[in-house]
């Protein structure tokens, strides 16, 4: 066996203090504010969306720029300024939703993690005194085989949250651009702000938000342009009118979409609302199971209560909490989802 030599030690320290740092610094801290931070500044789409939005910018300044430029010309060039910005809007809302899903996701696998953890080592305690019972002759070789089977599911159980934990991080750290393997040290989740913007507010200036209502304004407003410039004396009658369908056809396309938009943007809004109620009762349901356990404790301390039974409704406490974090993560899901439907934010995380 090879042995290094005293004076070796000190030439091999920085090498493995290197190393150790190299490890530590691998480990990335993250929250859900910044989840959203990360990916609005590295995200391919809202990248792409921004360098659109600059090209479009360029050609405006061109065509302004060119005083031989038509209207028709210059009216595009505007428009194509309008859409792309509101193309960029909608690209920052879509990485925040998505950054706001993935690290919900993967937060909401630790905690499951955590509480099948519990369950396994309940489940145990169970077993023995299952055990202890049938030595005792007061409990059957039934009810050790049933405390058997519930302690053998409770750890398949827990093998597969284990199991499911760097899936769903390799998935986040996908979604923010971050090099694969990175080891996540994730937040916990923050309270969600309340819904506080009215439904009307959201609905209103949709065709000026939303891609593809912009898309329809622009072709709209284009449509009614063209009807202007045909109507005169010197423009074939048929022109005029084939101009005048188009812009009917395009306003009625507009109209159309507004009202399904405008249906989508609240139905996105009651289910804010719902998840935000579903808060309330989980806050209520673990509020419960807190003093559910502070009496088990003062039995326990009494005399008139068994371990096991704190361990019972240590875990009911841990199941409440789990419920409240899923209850919360509903929200900032909603959030996001109501702010893609009407192109503007509500979770305060997107600048």
């Amino acid at each position: 066996m090879t042995r290094l030599s005293p004076r070796a030690l000190p030439l091999l320290a920085p090498i493995l203090l290197s190393l150790t740092l190299g490890t530590a610094s691998a480990q990335t801290a993250l929250t859900l504010p910044g989840a959203v931070s990360r990916a609005l500044t590295s995200g391919t789409d809202v990248t792409t969306a921004r360098a659109n939005l600059q090209k479009a910018q360029a050609g405006l300044r061109a065509v302004r720029a060119d005083p031989t430029s038509l209207l028709p010309t210059l009216t595009q060039a505007e428009q194509d300024v309008a859409a792309q910005a509101a193309a960029l809007d909608a690209a920052k809302l879509g990485a925040a939703q998505a950054a706001v899903s993935g690290y919900l996701a993967a937060a909401e696998g630790e905690a499951r993690a955590s509480l099948a953890a519990a369950q396994v080592a309940l489940s145990d305690r169970n077993l023995k005194i299952a055990q202890a019972r049938l030595a005792a002759r007061v409990a059957t070789a039934l009810d050790v085989s049933r405390a058997q089977n519930s302690l053998n599911s409770d750890r398949q159980d827990l093998a597969s949250a284990r199991a499911a934990l760097p899936v769903l991080e390799a998935q986040l750290t996908r979604t923010l651009n971050l090099p694969a393997g990175t080891d996540l040290k994730l937040g916990a989740v923050p309270a969600a702000p309340k819904l506080s913007t009215t439904l009307a507010t959201l609905q209103t200036g949709l065709d000026k938000r939303l891609p593809s209502l912009v898309q329809a304004a622009n072709g709209a407003s284009f449509a009614a342009l063209q009807v202007r410039l045909a109507d005169n004396d010197y423009t074939p009658a048929r022109t005029l009118e084939d101009a005048r369908v188009t812009a009917q056809n395009a306003q009625r396309g507009l109209d159309d979409g507004l009202r399904a938009a405008q249906t989508g943007v609240r139905d996105a809004y009651r289910s804010a609302q719902d998840a935000q109620e579903r808060v309330t009762l989980a806050r209520e349901a673990l509020q419960n199971a807190q003093s559910s356990l502070t009496q088990a404790q003062a039995r326990l301390k009494a005399g008139t209560a068994a371990a096991v039974e704190v361990q019972q409704a240590q875990l009911q406490v841990q199941q409440a909490a789990f419920s409240l974090t899923q209850a919360q993560g509903g929200v900032w899901r909603a959030l996001s989802a109501l702010g893609s439907a009407a192109g503007v934010d509500v979770t305060g995380l997107v600048n």
